[in-house]
C-alpha cells in the first residue's frame, strides 16, 4: 500500500471526519436499554454479531460493488450507482437508520464536493443521488483516492467497530481499557468480514437483521437516549 492510499483511508476512517458518526449507535443504545448489552462481554458479542451478520453480507459488499462502478463510471454504471443507492436506503430497517445513512452520506458528499475529489462527471452522478447513502459516498471517496477495495473495506469496517465501541464506552458505560480489548479482539474478524464481502456477488447481498430493526424502531421513542440511532 502506498503512503497516499494509507493516509487517505486513515482520513476516511477517522472519527474526526466531519460526517457525524459519533452521534449514532446503530441500535446499540436500544440494546443497552433492553438489557441485552450490560457489560464488556455483551458488547463484544453485539459488535461481532453486527460485523458478521450485517456488515459482512450486506454493507461491505455494497461498498465494494459501488467502488467498482465509480471506477468505470460509464453510462450503465452511473445509472446502476443511482439505482443501487436507492435500494440500499430502502433496505434500512427503520426510519432512524434511513435518516442516519442519509445524513452521513450528505455530509460526506459535501466534503467530497468542497475538496473537489474525483472528476466533474462522477461528482455529478453523486449529486444525482437524493438522498445519498453513506456507503455510496464512502465508495466514491475511496475510489477517487485509488484505494484498493480490500483496504477500503477494512477501513470502513474498522471505523464502524471503533464507533460502536465508542458508543458503548458512553452508554454501558465501559472503561477505555475494556474498549481497547474489544477492538483488538475484533481485528481478526474484520479481516474475515472483508474476505467474505469481496466474495459476495451483487445479487447475494443480505441485510436481514430483524432484532436490529425492532430495537431501532423502539429507540425512536426511547425515553432517554444519548444517540440519534
Amino acid at each position: 500500500m502506498h503512503i497516499a492510499e494509507l493516509t487517505a483511508l486513515l482520513h476516511l476512517a477517522s472519527p474526526a471526519l466531519p460526517v457525524g458518526a459519533f452521534s449514532y449507535s446503530q441500535g446499540l443504545e436500544a440494546a443497552i436499554d433492553a438489557q441485552l448489552v450490560t457489560n464488556a462481554d455483551d458488547c463484544a458479542r453485539w459488535i461481532e454479531s453486527g460485523l458478521a451478520t450485517v456488515l459482512a453480507p450486506g454493507e461491505l459488499p455494497f461498498v465494494a460493488h459501488q467502488m467498482a462502478r465509480w471506477r468505470t463510471h460509464d453510462e450503465h454504471d452511473a445509472q446502476a450507482l443511482i439505482e443501487t443507492n436507492a435500494q440500499f436506503i430502502a433496505s434500512r430497517e427503520s426510519a432512524e437508520l434511513r435518516r442516519e445513512t442519509a445524513q452521513m452520506g450528505w455530509s460526506l458528499r459535501q466534503l467530497c464536493t468542497q475538496l473537489e475529489w474525483g472528476d466533474a462527471a462522477r461528482r455529478a452522478t453523486l449529486d444525482r443521488m437524493s438522498p445519498v447513502a453513506h456507503p455510496s459516498a464512502f465508495a466514491f471517496a475511496a475510489s477517487t483516492h485509488d484505494a484498493a477495495a480490500e483496504s477500503a473495506l477494512a477501513a470502513y469496517a474498522f471505523s464502524w467497530v471503533e464507533n460502536q465501541t465508542a458508543a458503548a464506552l458512553k452508554a454501558v458505560p465501559l472503561g477505555q481499557l475494556a474498549g481497547a480489548r474489544i477492538i483488538v479482539a475484533l481485528r481478526p474478524l474484520i479481516e474475515k468480514a472483508v474476505a467474505r464481502a469481496l466474495a459476495t456477488p451483487p445479487d447475494a447481498l443480505n441485510t436481514f437483521a430483524p432484532q436490529l430493526g425492532i430495537l431501532s424502531a423502539r429507540h425512536e421513542s426511547q425515553y432517554s437516549r444519548l444517540f440519534r440511532s
